[in-house]
C-alpha cells in the first residue's frame, strides 16, 4: 500500500495550489474577459446543440460543428454581403453628418438671441470643428496606435472563436471534471447544485429572448408610426441588438436616425433633419422605459429577484464593468444566491436542498435521472417481479 500524504501536508498542498491558481488568474487577467465572452456565447448556442443532438441522430461533435460553423458563416457572411449593398448609403450618411456639423458650426459661431437673452456657443462650435478635423485627419502616431489596437482586437477575436468551439465540444467532460473535484460523498450534491444554477441561467436566457421580442415589436411600431422606410428591418435589428446592453440599442438607433436623415418620413411634412430629431426623441423615451422599467421587470421575474435590486445591480455593473458587467450581473447574482443558500444550509446542518424540490433541479435536461425517479423505477420493477 502506497503511503498517504499527511493531513497537514495535504492542507499545505491545497492552499499552495489555490494561491498559484489565483496568481495565474491575476497574471493572465487580460484573457479573462475574452474567455468570459466565449463562455457566454457558447452558453447561448448550447441549447441549439443540445436540441440537435437529442432530436436527431447526430453526435454532439457533429451538432457542435454544424451549429458553430453555421453561426460563423452568418456572422461573417451577412456583413460581407450587405457591405457592398449599403456602401453608397453609408457614404451618404457620412456626407450628411459632415454637412450637419458645418451647419451647426455656422449657427454656433454667432450669438443666439432667444427671448431677449443672448447665448454664446462659439467655443462649442470650435470644439466641433476640432473634432471633425481630428477624426478626418489623424496623426501618423494615432494611425499606428489604431492599427496596433485593431491587430490586438483581431487576435482576441480569434481566441474567442476557438474558445467557443472548445467550450461547446468539451463542456460535458469539463462539467464532470469540475464535479468530480469534490469528494465522492458530495458529488451528488454538486450535480444538484449545478442543475439549480443551470436552471437560473436558462431562465435568464428565456428572459433575454422575451426582452428582445418586446423591444423589436415596440421599435418596429414606433418607426412605422413615424414613417421611417424599412421600419420592420430596423425594429428587428433593435430587438436583436438588445442582447448587448447600451451599445446595441444605441447602434440600432443611430442606424434608424441615419435612415431618417437620408429618406425622411413617408407622411410627416417636415425636413429630414426634424424627422431625425423626432426619431432620436422617440429612441430616448423608449430606451429609458426599457432600461428603467422593462428590463429590470423581465429579468427580475425570470430569475425571481426583486426588480429594484435588479435595476441597482445593472446600473452598478454598467458603471464598474461596462457592457459585459451589465450583461452578466443578473444571472451571476442569482447563481451566487443559489450557492449561498446551499452553503447556509450545510453550515446549519440542514439538508443541502429542500427534499420536495431537490428532484426538480437535477439535470434532467442532460439525461441524468433524479434519485427519486430511480427509486420509483426500482420499486416498480420489484412490484412487477412479485
Amino acid at each position: 500500500m502506497k503511503p498517504q500524504w499527511s493531513t497537514p501536508f495535504r492542507y499545505i498542498a491545497g492552499v499552495t495550489a489555490f494561491v498559484a491558481f489565483v496568481a495565474f488568474v491575476i497574471y493572465a487577467r487580460a484573457a479573462v474577459s475574452p474567455l468570459i465572452i466565449a463562455g457566454f456565447v457558447a452558453y447561448l448556442i448550447n441549447p441549439v446543440v443540445t436540441f440537435l443532438s437529442k432530436k436527431t441522430r447526430l453526435s454532439r461533435a457533429a451538432a457542435v460543428n454544424l451549429v458553430y460553423f453555421s453561426a460563423l458563416i452568418l456572422l461573417v457572411g451577412i456583413p460581407a454581403t450587405l457591405t457592398p449593398v449599403f456602401f453608397n448609403e453609408i457614404q451618404l450618411v457620412i456626407r450628411d453628418l459632415l454637412d450637419l456639423t458645418e451647419q451647426l458650426n455656422e449657427v454656433l459661431s454667432e450669438p443666439i438671441v432667444f427671448a431677449g437673452y443672448i447665448f454664446h456657443f462659439e467655443q462649442l462650435g470650435q470644439s466641433l470643428t476640432r473634432l471633425r478635423s481630428t477624426a478626418l485627419s489623424p496623426l501618423p502616431e494615432e494611425l499606428f496606435q489604431l492599427l496596433e489596437s485593431t491587430s490586438v482586437g483581431l487576435l482576441w477575436f480569434l481566441v474567442i472563436l476557438v474558445a467557443v468551439h472548445l467550450f461547446l465540444s468539451h463542456w460535458p467532460e469539463m462539467r464532470d471534471y469540475l464535479i468530480e473535484l469534490a469528494p465522492e460523498p458530495y458529488q451528488d450534491e454538486m450535480r444538484a447544485l449545478y442543475g439549480r444554477i443551470r436552471t437560473v441561467w436558462m431562465a435568464y436566457l428565456r428572459g433575454q429572448i422575451v426582452l428582445m421580442l418586446i423591444v423589436g415589436v415596440v421599435f418596429t411600431i414606433a418607426w412605422l408610426i413615424i414613417g421611417i422606410p424599412g421600419a420592420l428591418a430596423l425594429g428587428v435589428i433593435a430587438g436583436f441588438f438588445t442582447l448587448v446592453p447600451d451599445v446595441g440599442p444605441f447602434l440600432a438607433a443611430m442606424l434608424a436616425i441615419g435612415v431618417a436623415l437620408l429618406e425622411g418620413s413617408s407622411w410627416i411634412p417636415l425636413s429630414n433633419f426634424w424627422v431625425a430629431g423626432i426619431t432620436l426623441a422617440t429612441y430616448l423615451v423608449l430606451i429609458n422605459l426599457k432600461n428603467f422599467w422593462l428590463r429590470p421587470y423581465v429579468m427580475g421575474r425570470s430569475v425571481h429577484m426583486n426588480e429594484g435590486l435588479v435595476f441597482i445591480a445593472i446600473m452598478a455593473a454598467t458603471i464598474l464593468e461596462g457592457i459585459m458587467g451589465a450583461l452578466l450581473v443578473v444571472p451571476v447574482l442569482a447563481s451566487v444566491a443559489v450557492i449561498g443558500e446551499y452553503v447556509r444550509r450545510r453550515i446549519l446542518g440542514l439538508p443541502a436542498f429542500p427534499e420536495d424540490k431537490e428532484a426538480r433541479f437535477v439535470n434532467k435536461a442532460e439525461g441524468q435521472p433524479s434519485p427519486r425517479s430511480k427509486r420509483r423505477k426500482v420499486q416498480k420493477q420489484q412490484e412487477q417481479s412479485e
